[in-house]
């Protein structure tokens, strides 16, 4: 067992956040306001090259805060990648609205444009295309989106990517986030840089953008006394929080760079392994590599990703399988669901064999390497108990 745990993704200080803190305590200005904030939502915009963005509490705020500018409301639609974490598809239910899950398709693990047609197709013979779609960008890997978009526009249906893992992806050159009508960001704890919590909203569409800080600060009117005119939110990120994001923007090419430097070691190490297969990097794309994401077929390996990650936790090295598919989930087991195919569900399968491990920006070549030793050996345990070798 390793002398102390090896964390799947963990927050990753430059050392330089100090310095945003104190800034913001002797200026006294540590509500949801004030120059670290200004200057950190700066930086967002500038380094993924959208006109503008806001600070938030969290990525799932501005998901939310999305959906409500787009207007969604009790008895519309929205379209959203099954293969995502929850937060990706709970701000549907907040507005009152329906999510429709999109499966995944094999060159990205992210929302089939295939799926995605035949469901618009549907929607749009029973009169009610949905009010938006929300596309996940798994991993840091980005989707199809010439093809989403192409969808989107032929069907008049705005997009929301959700970015919160992929800051730092390219999509052809650009970046994740600023293709569709909004991108979403996340900063917790895990991400590839971190405010502790919080999220960011970016868009072109500047005058949507003080609608959404707008809405963000309990959409309070324009008046010296205390005056709402509508519901608003208590969504607005804290400046001292903003001060951290300040230092990690610094930082962000490093933590990309090593990032891919760990996906890339995992890869040339173990890939010679039978029945292990690394999540695809698509033609014209670079991941940001958030986390090493791999499937493991049972056939092959001789042994499970179940196995494999039980074991591993033993060894106190935090691994994971995939996200499971939110149309599996209990809460939302009756919403409507369009696979990859007829009979084939990529995401299914994905999260039957697929697993994440240890890929933080902080993880050492020799922790690395104890992960990579430890996995080697319980595959090849695995071939001589099952005779494949």
């Amino acid at each position: 067992m390793t002398d102390s745990k090896i964390y799947l993704s963990p927050p990753h200080m430059t050392g330089n956040e100090q310095k945003y803190i104190k800034e913001a305590f002797d200026s006294n200005w540590i509500a949801p306001v004030g120059k670290n904030i200004d200057l950190f939502e700066q930086d967002i915009a500038q380094y993924v090259g959208a006109k503008g963005a806001v600070a938030v509490s969290s990525g799932t705020a501005a998901i939310h805060l999305a959906l409500s500018i787009l207007g969604v409301e009790k008895g519309d639609t929205v379209f959203c990648s099954s293969l995502t974490f929850v937060a990706s598809a709970n701000p549907i239910l907040y507005q009152g609205a329906d999510p429709v899950f999109i499966d995944s398709e094999p060159d990205t693990w992210n929302m089939s444009p295939q799926a995605l047609e035949r469901a618009l197709l549907e929607a749009k013979k029973e009169g009610q295309l949905p009010k938006a779609i929300i596309v996940v960008h798994l991993y840091g890997q980005s989707a199809k989106m010439d093809e989403i978009m192409g969808l989107s526009e032929a069907y008049g249906v705005p997009v929301i990517e959700d970015a919160a893992e992929s800051l730092g992806s390219t999509y052809k050159g650009r970046m994740t986030g600023t293709i569709g009508e909004y991108g979403v960001y996340s900063f917790n704890g895990n991400k590839i840089i971190t405010t502790s919590s919080g999220g960011a909203l970016v868009s072109d569409d500047m005058e949507a953008l003080e609608r959404v800080r707008y809405l963000a600060t309990q959409a309070r009117d324009p008046a010296l006394h205390y005056q709402h005119s509508q519901m608003g939110f208590n969504y607005r990120m804290s400046n001292i929080l903003a001060g951290i994001g300040r230092a990690q923007m610094e930082v962000i090419a490093d933590r990309v760079k090593t990032r891919r430097e760990i996906f890339n070691r995992y890869d040339e190490q173990l890939s010679f392994l039978p029945g292990l297969t690394f999540m695809p990097e698509f033609i014209e794309t670079e991941s940001n590599r958030w986390l090493t994401a791999l499937t493991i077929n049972e056939k092959e390996a001789g042994i499970t990703s179940l196995d494999i990650a039980h074991e591993m936790v033993n060894q106190n090295i935090e691994v994971r399988p995939v996200w499971k598919p939110l149309h599996l989930q209990p809460l939302f087991r009756d919403k409507k669901y369009y696979s990859h195919q007829e009979g084939n569900s990529v995401s299914d399968d994905l999260y039957a064999q697929g697993i994440c491990l240890p890929s933080g920006s902080s993880l050492t070549y020799e922790n690395q390497w104890k992960v990579i030793t430890f996995l080697t050996s319980l595959v090849e345990r695995a071939e001589v108990k099952e005779g494949i070798v």
